[in-house]
């Protein structure tokens, strides 16, 4: 399985999510880089243009984003290619340190509403989740999926084609009418944009009169076209495979394997192994579906596969816990080789335990060491080889927790928050109301814990810090240890404001490499480096 130390008991040194003991770093200073989609004051955002899910490729180079429209909106870096000449570069003294900019590349429509006329259910275009898988022939692969069906896709360059030197005699006259010079006849008395064989007009070309007919004869001065040229790209999307008729349930994660081959898609209550290359089947390799449906207890909520062992991979549920299974086991993998759950304390139940325990997100780190999960209102970071609890929570809107009953009545309870880690596993970071997003530490003794706006001014609401002392005395009593972070004290607001509960950022993402982080506020993309 995976091979490593024992877990260290609390009050040792935690290592970083790359399995390294490391000193705290200090805390990074993050300012506002790009937005994409911003809104106007008082605009009124539509339910489709509501961004849904965010991903970075492997490199960093290429950012998707898909939205409740069922379209994927491409990003790709721009910073990297340099448009200074060579003596201009010479002249400077130094290339200088440039954060990482985007800008848009293409877009096009993944998924349409579709009609399930066996169970008189329809079926929403919304995009859950988008993964990128590994790249062939300078060809850009991504999986899309919403809550029934999978699609695998290929974006390409290719070159827009124009027709040149197409043109008559300044002196033929139809109609008594002059033809002018680079004119595209078309019968329908227009020059379009592309013809049917993919052959793009020249966009200058005017249209022809509807008028004109063609006079006794012909036009002998004709011209056919002598030219076809490229002086464009353009990026193009194809739909290569489509996954569907697999799941009986909402489709809630897709994670693609080390192996760059096989995927696996979950829902409530199944795991399905695909084939890249194979549409038609897929293997169910966990079932919890019981005999009888009133025995259910708890639902599947994420999946993800192992980073570099493609034999391994988690799931969460409801109830709060993670299971790592080995598919080498068995075919059907319902027994787990590992169960990652916090003990509960006696006493501390309440009608809303079950409710915030139940898990929204979970990310493995690069090296696999650590997998970072998301409840309601914590995040926790957990040692592979330590399964009895997390080596470091973090508290993200504790001021909440008086206000469960509101946000029970208001259904704002059962929001699935995401959560994502940097590269080198020294930080987390997951979102809150408000559109405000939060970063935490994650080495030994770091008492980073940052709150962000999505805006323009990312720094200008500000945590009121709590006592030390009273936090520490406050997880005391309640059996709790020292390594919990970033906490609050109850009751206590941002800037003795009111919480935003529709304004809510869950969809994030960290770059692979840098300290940069994007993240979905309503239909706008912003995105963040330090």
């Amino acid at each position: 399985m995976i091979s490593g130390a024992s877990g260290a008991p609390a009050g040792a040194p935690v290592p970083t999510a790359t399995g390294s003991v490391a000193a705290p770093l200090p805390a990074l200073e993050w300012k506002f880089s790009q937005v994409f989609g911003e809104r106007a004051i008082g605009e009124e955002v539509q339910e489709v243009d509501i961004i849904s899910a965010i991903e970075f490729d492997k490199t960093g180079e290429h950012l998707a984003t898909g939205d409740r429209g069922g379209r994927v909106v491409l990003f790709e870096r721009t910073d990297g290619k340099d448009q200074r000449t060579r003596r201009e570069l010479e002249r400077a003294d130094s290339a200088g340190s440039r954060h990482p900019e985007y800008r848009y590349s293409t877009e096009f429509q993944s998924h349409e509403p579709e009609f399930d006329y066996l169970k008189s259910l329809e079926i929403e275009e919304k995009i859950n989740k988008i993964r990128w898988c590994q790249t062939a022939n300078a060809a850009q692969f991504l999986i899309s999926t919403n809550d029934k069906t999978i699609k695998l896709w290929k974006v390409t360059e290719k070159k827009v084609k124009q027709v040149k030197n197409l043109n008559v005699d300044p002196g033929a006259r139809g109609n008594g009418n002059p033809l002018s010079n680079n004119m595209m006849l078309n019968p329908k008395g227009f020059a379009p944009r592309l013809s049917m064989n993919g052959v793009a007009a020249n966009r200058s070309t005017p249209a022809i009169s509807p008028d004109f007919v063609f006079p006794p004869g012909g036009i002998p001065s004709l011209h056919l076209p002598s030219v076809v040229w490229s002086n464009e790209t353009a990026l193009v999307a194809r739909c290569r495979r489509v996954y569907a008729n697999a799941h009986a349930y909402h489709i809630n994660s897709i994670s693609n394997n080390s192996d760059c081959e096989t995927y696996i898609s979950a829902d409530d209550l199944r795991i399905n192994l695909w084939n890249l290359e194979v549409s038609d089947q897929s293997f169910n390799i966990v079932d919890i579906k019981p005999t009888n449906m009133e025995d259910l207890t708890e639902v599947i909520t994420s999946a993800e596969f192992h980073p570099s062992h493609c034999n391994v991979l988690a799931y969460s549920s409801s109830k709060g816990s993670i299971r790592l299974i080995d598919m080498r086991q068995s075919a059907l993998c319902d027994r787990h080789s590992k169960l990652f759950e916090e003990t509960e304390h006696a006493g501390s139940r309440s009608f809303f335990t079950e409710i915030i325990a139940s898990i929204s997100d979970i990310k493995f780190a690069r090296g696999g060491r650590y997998i970072l999960s998301r409840d309601y209102m914590t995040l926790k970071l957990w040692d592979v080889n330590m399964e009895s609890s997390p080596v470091a929570v973090f508290k993200v809107h504790e001021y909440l927790r008086p206000k469960l009953c509101d946000l029970y009545e208001n259904d704002s309870i059962f929001d699935k928050f995401e959560c994502c880690l940097s590269g080198d596993g020294m930080r987390v970071a997951t979102g809150s109301y408000s559109n405000l997003f939060r970063v935490f530490g994650a080495a030994t003794g770091s008492e980073e814990a940052s709150t962000l706006e999505a805006s323009k001014t990312p720094n200008r609401r500000i945590v009121t810090p709590p006592s030390k002392a009273g936090s520490r005395l406050a997880n005391l009593a309640r059996g709790r240890r020292d390594n919990r972070r970033g906490g609050e004290s109850p009751g206590i607001d941002l800037n003795g404001g009111v919480q935003d509960f529709t304004s809510k950022l869950l969809h994030l993402a960290w770059h692979p490499a840098a300290n940069v982080i994007a993240c979905a506020a309503s239909n706008s993309l912003y995105m963040y480096f330090a």
